[in-house]
């Protein structure tokens, strides 16, 4: 049967697809919309499936606090180009996705996925879809939730690629973001010395127990040199013993001490951060698919 203008034109707002894919839906399911939605739904959540395994490195960093100020959000949702990650779809699944879990509260990854998305879908369903749509991988890679018993929620996002948390007790608005913001430019691995892992602590006196070994100096010295550095690395590995980026005569530490505000913890997320981007030659792929097509 003929398929009309207006018939792919509807399809194609409800569904997102190209022209032809919509032309070709209608014709297998004889003009039949909701069939051809139908179709082209099963279609999309196979090809996703294939998607699935390709690395997803960009995307973006998004944030939401509740408005009573004491639970929040810290998502970051990936897919493969910096393109993708700043279009409609893609910004407004993550926002949406973000909003699930401050709502839902779920435990991990895995439990955030199987929530209702809407529309009848699953997250998961729904980020299957979305891959279908814009033809990249998508995943939800990870997130921090916080509720605050005593503190408030502040939080900074640099662009979209970095975002920071930060649950402040004591201090006002002004004073949380100046906190996120550091947080973002200076990558602080704790609060203070109290919260350094003992393995990251453990580890750094081997390499600098190594290091002063060659220096020929009596043990003694040696655990004293080591005793030194170790307490420069604190200094500068904690949020509490940095330079204060935006007045770095003082620590933040100084600088809560002053507004009698506390920090209690925070969360840094950074699009990609330790995954492997595969290395490769962008014109040489596009021009693989069009040759593919």
């Amino acid at each position: 049967m003929a398929i009309s203008a207006a018939q792919v034109k509807e399809l194609r707002e409800r569904t997102g697809s190209g022209m032809m894919e919509c032309k070709k839906a209608l014709v297998e399911t004889d003009g039949d919309l909701d069939k051809a939605v139908e179709l082209m739904r099963k279609k999309g959540l196979a090809k996703a499936d294939k998607k699935a395994d390709r690395v997803a490195a960009e995307g973006r960093v998004v944030a939401v606090v509740s408005e009573a100020g004491n639970e929040g959000v810290l998502l970051e949702v990936n897919c493969e180009t910096d393109f993708v990650s700043s279009g409609e779809n893609f910004t407004g699944f993550a926002e949406r996705v973000a909003a699930i879990v401050l709502e839902s509260k779920p435990a991990d990854v895995a439990a955030l996925l199987a929530l209702p998305y809407g529309g009848g879908n699953d997250v998961q369903t729904a980020q299957k879809e979305l891959v279908a749509k814009i033809g990249e991988n998508v995943q939800v890679r990870r997130f921090t939730r916080f509720e605050s018993a005593s503190g408030k929620l502040y939080y900074y996002l640099h662009g979209t690629r970095i975002g920071v948390m930060v649950e402040l007790q004591g201090g006002d608005e002004a004073l949380g973001r100046d906190i996120a913001m550091h947080v973002a430019a200076s990558n602080p691995v704790c609060v203070n010395e109290d919260g350094m892992p003992a393995e990251t602590l453990e580890k750094e006196r081997e390499i600098l127990r190594a290091q002063a070994q060659d220096s020929g100096k009596p043990a003694e010295i040696i655990e004293k040199m080591i005793e030194g550095r170790v307490k420069k690395f604190l200094k500068e590995t904690t949020l509490v013993g940095q330079p204060f980026v935006k007045d770095p005569d003082q620590t933040v530490g100084q600088l809560l001490k002053g507004a009698n505000a506390q920090v209690l913890s925070f969360s840094r997320l950074e699009v990609g951060e330790g995954i492997e981007k595969a290395e490769g030659n962008f014109a040489e792929e596009v021009m693989a698919q069009v040759r593919g097509s």
